[in-house]
């Protein structure tokens, strides 16, 4: 008979591996839409900066989320948490399924938004709070992998459904979302719970951004690299598929998903490859890296290359993971147990206000600019970001 200490050994060890899933899985739905975006604004008549309010509500929702709900898992436990935050995101699935309309559209981001933001906050602290103590490196390498798996999943996945069967295509993506959170959500209750609760949940729900005084230098350091790789990610999400077929002219939907879906794919396998690296290692290779590849992507569209574009986005991606891995493993531990949950509270509302406040302002000045010239300002920003933020950290180690 297996004994108590095993039986919890084994059920943190699943809690573990869940929590990453669920985190994966999360993210594959806030890539999902973007291969469908060419499609709805053809369809619907949108227009370019339509379809970037739509991705942006999605992270301006999230980050209403982050403010308010961001610590309430420290309070409140992590598991009723993580439970409602699934459920509402199976309803905004729903609705993405069923849009008809830019209003759809646009609950239907808000509520994922919503939603995410809640789930970000929580299961991210699940997965520091049921990591291996052997292992302490395991908590930010699973919360660098699992969103960049996702993000990568959803689009290329979209993609190749988008290219089989057009028609059927939103009812096969969100229709199987819709049931794997609904299951998630009944699931997580066999996690053990890692969080107390702890009177102050109603002041928890007051907005404020708070980074716990001694992960502060640190994390002001780690800003220009967070800027610069979730404001590409936030580009390509909201406009990469425009951008390959204006731009590049390819048409096809699965290459569409696939340029979209390659920069997260590339992040994903950078971070297991330099899981084992120091923080602050990590963070300059992936600050340089996504300096050079954002450069020789706007090469590329100058040019009119899609296979150098790609091999760019390749390059870039392969920075964007290890740079938030960087972060993650330089800000994290620097906190106590339960400040966990603020510290990524804070540390998303950063990323997430990179991911959509630029990616708006590509959308309004795309018609007035072109889409080639607009991407061109976009990466040359992205660049001097990233160049800073290594210079920075070098100087930090000199």
């Amino acid at each position: 008979m297996t004994t108590p200490s095993l039986r919890r050994t084994a059920r943190h060890r699943t809690g573990f591996a869940l929590a990453g899933g669920a985190v994966m899985l999360m993210m594959a739905g806030a890539s999902a839409p973007s291969p469908f975006y060419p499609l709805l604004q053809e369809s619907l008549g949108l227009a370019p900066s339509i379809i970037t309010l739509v991705f942006a509500v999605y992270a301006v929702a999230l980050l209403v989320a982050l403010l308010t709900a961001g610590s309430l898992s420290d309070h409140v436990g992590r598991r009723p948490v993580v439970s409602g935050g699934l459920v509402l995101l199976a309803v905004s699935v729903a609705l993405l399924w069923s849009a008809d309309s830019a209003a759809v559209l646009l609950v239907a981001r808000t509520l994922q938004g919503l939603a995410s933001g809640v789930l970000l906050a929580a299961l991210s602290a699940m997965i520091a709070d049921l990591a291996d103590p052997g292992r302490p490196s395991s908590a930010a390498v699973l919360n660098s992998v699992t969103p960049m798996a996702g993000l990568a999943s959803g689009a290329i996945v979209s993609g190749l459904v988008l290219e089989a069967d057009e028609t059927h295509a939103l009812a096969v993506v969100f229709g199987a979302l819709t049931l794997i959170y609904a299951a998630l959500a009944v699931v997580v209750w066999v996690v053990p719970e890692t969080s107390a609760r702890e009177r102050g949940w109603l002041r928890a729900l007051r907005p404020r951004v708070a980074v716990p005084a001694p992960a502060r230098r640190l994390f002001a350091m780690s800003v220009p690299v967070i800027l610069a790789g979730w404001a590409t990610g936030g580009l390509f999400l909201s406009l990469g598929a425009s951008i390959v077929r204006v731009v590049l002219h390819v048409d096809g939907h699965a290459l569409q998903g696939l340029t979209i879906g390659v920069l997260p794919a590339a992040g994903a396998i950078a971070v297991l490859a330099l899981r084992n690296r120091p923080s602050r290692v990590t963070t300059i290779y992936g600050a340089v890296a996504l300096a050079v590849g954002t450069l020789l992507s706007i090469v590329a569209l100058a040019s009119g290359s899609y296979t150098f574009y790609l091999l760019a986005v390749v390059i870039a991606g392969s920075g964007f993971g290890p740079a938030f891995m960087g972060v993650v493993g330089t800000v994290i531990p620097a906190v106590a147990v339960h400040e966990r949950a603020e510290m990524f509270a804070s540390l998303y509302t950063v990323s997430y206000l990179a991911f959509g406040i630029p990616a708006v302002i590509a959308g309004v000045l795309t018609p007035v600019i072109t889409l080639a010239v607009m991407a061109t300002i976009y990466g040359a920003c992205v660049v001097v970001l990233a160049a800073s933020a290594a210079v920075f950290r070098v100087r930090a180690a000199a």
